[in-house]
């Protein structure tokens, strides 16, 4: 019977957002209650009532559950094929999102590869950072200070994506790519190739990473 009141409502085909929420009316639950049975913010409720969004595929059994419908009765044929796709474009998303944020963690090995040049004599040596590079104080301590700074961003996005945090992942994302930026010109005015050519394909990769997720 529940299913059959799911179909319709005074004749016309209801969307997943307008079934979720007679559901909801029916227990006399507010969204807050909702919320705190399928463990998802009172904002998720909001936008899946609203028709803003729809719940993933674990929220989607929960309610399924919780008021003894079927999935088939909760999304129409469109609704689902929606549903699926969005499902693998944020599965997708979430590996590049790692992956990127890896990236920018993997910089601390700037401090120990033979990335940095230094001179003895005629002699041209590549050294790791702490072996005194070529280089001014200055242009040291930014070599030092920025590999930690990445890392952190890096970590700070792993973060952020892993519990949805659009906002705080994308501050994170854009302060990495504008940070190593920097360093490549850095690492470019103060000659250095090898550390130059190692950040600028990690800067390629991340900008792949950032097309294929728009």
């Amino acid at each position: 019977m529940a299913a059959e009141n799911l179909m319709t409502n005074r004749g016309i085909v209801m969307e997943f957002g307008e079934k979720l929420q007679q559901l909801r009316k029916g227990k006399e639950w507010t969204q807050e209650q909702l919320a705190e049975e399928l463990f998802v913010s009172r904002t998720a409720i909001s936008k899946w009532e609203s028709g803003k969004g729809y719940p993933n595929i674990d929220s989607l059994k929960n309610i399924s559950k919780l008021f003894s419908v079927s999935i088939d009765d909760l999304l129409s044929g469109e609704e689902l094929i929606s549903l699926a796709a969005n499902e693998n474009r944020t599965n997708i998303n979430k590996i590049f999102s790692l992956v990127y944020g890896t990236l920018d963690v993997m910089t601390i090995s700037f401090y120990f590869l033979p990335l940095y040049i230094r001179q003895d004599s005629d002699l041209i040596r590549a050294v790791s950072l702490f072996s005194n590079p070529d280089v001014s104080t200055i242009t040291w301590i930014i070599y030092l200070v920025s590999p930690i700074l990445m890392a952190i961003m890096g970590i700070a996005q792993i973060i952020a994506q892993h519990f949805l945090n659009e906002r705080w992942y994308s501050i994170s994302r854009t302060s990495s790519i504008l940070l190593q930026a920097f360093c490549i010109l850095i690492y470019v005015a103060t000659r250095q190739p090898s550390a130059t050519s190692l950040l600028f394909l990690f800067f390629m990769i991340k900008v792949v990473l950032l097309i294929k997720s728009s």
